[in-house]
């Protein structure tokens, strides 16, 4: 659905305004079961999710944090995570709540966005669907061959954060 159509049913409300609509990037998730997260920026933050396809996986294994790379796509109110398996971050993350976060800030715009997302993970098989929705995969994850698995996450809130600048930014890190 539409950001404005949430925004005029009340499901968003005193949210950053300014950003245009989600551009039909390809097919768009059939609606599955409704999220527990019942927090006003959970639907703009799925919409802004479906407008990257990387992001950040972070929980703990053996009481210490890691955050590592994710491709994810948007199913109803949840998101589905395809990460190395030869990592071993899986089996931290099944059954474990984890934070999941994208944003825009290499866009170079003049707004961008941060979505963090935090919920309970489990291992998942995906749809052909969901397969094709991924795309490809990439050939090797640290010099090993790349071996996918993938997890859902059930946000049980959302939060979106925006920073507002002055005009474009350039994307300059170093001299």
């Amino acid at each position: 659905m539409p950001t404005e159509e949430l925004r005029a049913m009340g499901a968003v409300s005193g949210i950053a305004s300014g950003f245009p609509p989600r551009a039909a990037a390809g097919p768009r998730a059939a609606a599955g079961p409704v999220s527990p997260a019942a927090d006003a920026e959970g639907p703009y933050a799925m919409e802004l999710l479906g407008r990257v396809s990387y992001g950040r996986l972070a929980t703990s294994m053996r009481a210490m944090p890691f955050v590592a790379p994710a491709r994810h796509i948007v199913r109803g109110c949840g998101v589905v995570l395809r990460i190395h398996r030869g990592f071993g971050y899986h089996r931290a993350c099944n059954g474990s709540v984890v934070a999941y976060g994208a944003d825009s800030f290499d866009s170079g715009g003049r707004t961008m966005w941060s979505v963090q997302c935090t919920g309970m993970a489990k291992i998942v098989q995906p749809t052909d669907d969901e397969l094709l929705l991924f795309g490809d995969e990439p050939l090797r994850a640290d010099g090993e061959r790349f071996e996918p698995v993938y997890m859902r996450l059930e946000p049980q809130f959302a939060t979106v954060h925006t920073l507002d600048y002055l005009e474009e930014q350039l994307n300059q890190h170093s001299e």
